[in-house]
C-alpha cells in the first residue's frame, strides 16, 4: 500500500511559508523547530524538515538524517530548559498510527516523573506562555 501524496496546503507547510504564525525556537537551512500550540507538557516542540514529505515513508534520507540530528540537539535543550527528568520523542506515520498533520514532524516533549501528559487535542496554549517557553529553549541552544 502506498501512502497518499504530499499536500502542500497542510498546516505545517503553511507555517514553513510564514502564512500562519508560529513561535519558532530554532531554524537552519533544512529544518525548523517551533512550539506545539496544544502542548502535552510545557516545552513541547515540533521539529520539521523544510523539504516536503508526508511522513517517514517518503522522506529523503539525507533530510531525515539532518532532522534527527536537530531532534537530538533540541531534546538536550528542552531537557535543560525545563529541568526535565527525561524527554519523550514521538513521530507518527499515517492515520492508523495517529498522524493528523501530513508533513513529517517529530514531537519533543520534556517529561517529569509522576506528571501525566495532557491530551494533545486539548485547548490551545496562550501565546505569551508559548513565547516564554520558546525563549527558555532558545537560551539553552545559544
Amino acid at each position: 500500500m502506498t501512502s497518499a501524496a504530499y499536500d502542500d496546503n497542510n498546516i505545517f507547510a503553511k507555517i514553513l511559508r510564514d502564512e500562519i504564525p508560529s513561535h519558532r525556537v530554532y531554524e537552519d537551512d533544512k529544518t525548523v523547530v517551533f512550539m506545539d500550540v496544544m502542548p502535552q507538557a510545557p516545552g513541547h516542540v515540533l521539529v520539521l524538515p523544510k523539504a516536503p514529505s508526508r511522513n517517514i515513508f517518503d522522506a529523503d534520507p539525507a533530510s531525515l538524517s539532518h532532522t534527527i540530528t536537530v531532534v537530538q540537539k533540541v531534546a538536550n535543550a528542552v531537557k535543560e530548559a525545563f529541568d526535565a527528568d527525561g524527554v519523550f520523542i514521538a513521530q507518527f506515520n499515517e492515520p492508523a498510527a495517529g498522524q493528523t498533520v501530513f508533513h513529517l514532524h517529530f514531537h519533543v516533549i520534556p517529561r517529569h516523573e509522576g506528571v501525566a501528559l495532557k491530551p494533545h487535542s486539548g485547548k490551545m496554549e496562550d501565546g505569551a506562555v508559548l513565547a516564554a517557553n520558546a525563549e527558555k529553549i532558545k537560551a539553552q541552544l545559544a
